[in-house]
């Protein structure tokens, strides 16, 4: 495990496996970092030099300084790749890193691109949700005249607690607001500019980022196929390590150290 400084940033990193073999980044989802991507990178060290790392704000790199978009995390990775001399890699992203991963492989020479759960695609909200929106900002604005603000605080924390999501929940100071930022941008627009072949692995029963997520990515992305795991969630490649494994060897196979 090494520790590298981008911009000042401390960020983790491992690098693993050949080095030999092609190039390969994995970049995992939000509330992960880079152990959550074990079991593919011990199945693939044998042939590919991989690159794993905590995203700042995850794991044990350092966080953001200023609220962050997904352009903003793409630059880092940028600077990342070329701080390590990384040549034309194949970019795996999870969820989160799906985001960057999309974006990354609109604008740079990308070997092969693999998406598993990958965000990207805004979802389109239900009344529900913006009630829920607008009845937060209205708390926020209301309550502190009613009760003063420390108690004001403590029940707004409780309404976030029940009606946020648990990545909000969970996430600590500045994240929350980044969360906020990149859960609202929309990639489709950047989609037909990915050159690279493309890999979508996604879980069947995943509702955080659903299968017709995956269906509008492969229509926009034009050397794209879609596969999906049977009986999985957003975390298909954990659920099922031996059938994702299956297909993504199957998809580097000519990629592999001869």
């Amino acid at each position: 495990m090494s520790f590298t400084n981008i911009e000042g940033k401390n960020i983790r990193f491992e690098r693993v496996g050949s080095s030999l073999g092609k190039n390969i980044i994995l970049l995992h989802g939000w509330g992960t970092n880079l152990h959550t991507f074990d079991p593919i990178a011990n199945e693939l060290e044998k042939d590919f030099n991989i690159y794993k790392l905590d995203l700042p704000g995850f794991g044990e790199s350092d966080p953001p300084e200023t609220v962050w978009g997904v352009n903003d995390y793409t630059t880092f990775i940028e600077k990342f790749v070329h701080q390590n001399q990384i040549i034309n890699p194949v970019i795996i992203g999870h969820s989160f890193g799906g985001r960057i991963a999309l974006l990354y492989a609109s604008r740079n020479e990308v070997n092969k691109l693999v998406l598993m759960d990958a965000a990207g695609v805004k979802p389109k909200h239900s009344l529900n949700y913006y009630l829920k929106v607008y009845s937060f900002k209205l708390y926020k604005s209301i309550l502190p005249l009613l009760f003063g603000k420390t108690k004001a605080n403590h029940k707004i924390n409780q309404f976030r607690k029940r009606t946020g999501s648990s990545d909000y929940n969970n996430a600590i100071g500045i994240m929350r607001n980044v969360l906020v930022k990149v859960v609202n941008e929309d990639l489709k627009h950047i989609m037909p500019k990915i050159k690279a072949p493309t890999l979508l692995i996604w879980g069947e029963n995943d509702t955080a980022t659903p299968v017709k997520d995956a269906k509008i990515m492969e229509k926009k992305i034009k050397d794209s196929g879609l596969v999906v795991i049977k009986n999985t969630g957003h975390f298909c490649f954990l659920e099922k390590p031996y059938e994702v494994n299956l297909i993504i060897n199957s998809f580097l196979e000519t990629d592999k150290i001869k």
